[in-house]
């Protein structure tokens, strides 16, 4: 029978948990599949963003004692963000310990190690969904806390912004398309981007598939029998890749319901994540990873806990170039 002792082997190590879960499969969540946030680590908790104009860009960390970043001229304005501290915690009881059985090859040691990867995973995916929260908000400029509520980051409040809306005419959705990408240009100045990715709310959606325009520009194609049922995917229309965007909690959608979000692409370092070193002592100074776990004994060694965390900061470095938008109805073509 497996003991509690089990767990001061190297293998539950900080070291060991925390590779462990960095190598758990990733939950599936639509925006990490889209790689729109360029991932890095840093040595520190906060990071300082520069401000010049509309746009907004990392200021590299350097040791103390060495020369700064050379910032020219009086309109750039430096502001810090700190990263979001996410710990999560688990506890495995003596009894889950105390009634494994070793199957076949399996040691005690490695049934104890699949226990502790199971409630790793769970940890994990709860992160992952996390940061996709976060990675919208980012993307809508303002990231939320679980609650749905409170605001963590308005990224249009720190730096003095106004977010860009646009209305979509049902009607012509072709002409509101074309003024749509005219206005991202502009937002973009001499940044190149790949393409638009507009992410629907549901219902912003419904009212774009009774576009008239639409519905003849696939009538005659595979689309159109998706377009006759339930389509839920994504098309392309007028240059830009419409998509039903699906993350939700509970009954509230990460994108509003009757909202959509034009997010370019392509463009280098228009969102950004970066991962903070974790509130470990083994941890400080080091360069920061995505997911850390740890263990400790429980009181009077009933229990051990697990904890795992995650250090984030999801940020867009343009925000004006994410335009919101609005279905309206229109003149009909």
């Amino acid at each position: 029978m497996a003991d509690m002792a089990l767990f001061n082997d190297d293998a539950f190590s900080m070291t060991a948990l925390t590779a462990s879960i960095n190598e758990l499969e990733t939950t599936p969540s639509r925006l990490a599949a889209l790689g729109l946030f360029e991932e890095e680590g840093m040595t520190v908790t906060t990071a300082q963003i520069e401000r010049d104009g509309e746009t907004l860009q990392l200021v590299a960390s350097a040791e103390r004692g060495s020369p700064g970043q050379v910032v020219v001229g009086s309109k750039r304005q430096t502001i810090p963000f700190n990263a979001v501290h996410l710990p999560e915690i688990a506890t495995i009881k003596a009894d889950e310990v105390q009634n494994l059985r070793a199957f076949g090859e399996e040691s005690e040691l490695e049934a104890l190690q699949t226990v502790v990867s199971k409630r790793l995973q769970k940890m994990r995916r709860q992160l992952d969904a996390t940061h996709e929260f976060h990675r919208i908000g980012a993307i809508k400029g303002q990231i939320l806390d679980s609650d749905g509520k409170s605001v963590l980051v308005d990224l249009f409040e720190r730096f003095g912004l106004k977010q860009q809306h646009m209305p979509i005419l049902i009607g012509d959705v072709r002409s509101s398309t074309l003024e749509l990408l005219d206005m991202v240009e502009d937002s973009l100045g001499a940044a190149p981007h790949t393409g638009v990715r507009a992410l629907c709310g549901r219902n912003f959606w419904r009212q774009l598939m009774t576009s008239k325009d639409i519905r003849e520009t696939y009538l005659n194609t595979q689309m159109a029998a998706a377009l006759r049922g339930d389509p839920r995917d994504t098309f392309d229309f007028g240059g830009v890749t419409w998509e039903r965007y699906r993350g939700r909690v509970g009954n509230v959608g990460y994108i509003g319901d009757d909202e959509a979000y034009a997010v370019p692409e392509g463009v280098p370092e228009l969102f950004i994540t970066r991962f903070a070193p974790a509130d470990y002592m083994e941890a400080v100074n080091t360069n920061g990873l995505p997911y850390y776990a740890k263990q400790e004994a429980g009181k009077f060694g009933k229990a051990v806990e697990l904890e795992a965390q995650s250090n984030p900061l999801h940020l867009c470095t343009r925000p004006r170039a994410v335009i919101k938008l609005a279905a309206t109805t229109g003149k009909a073509a």
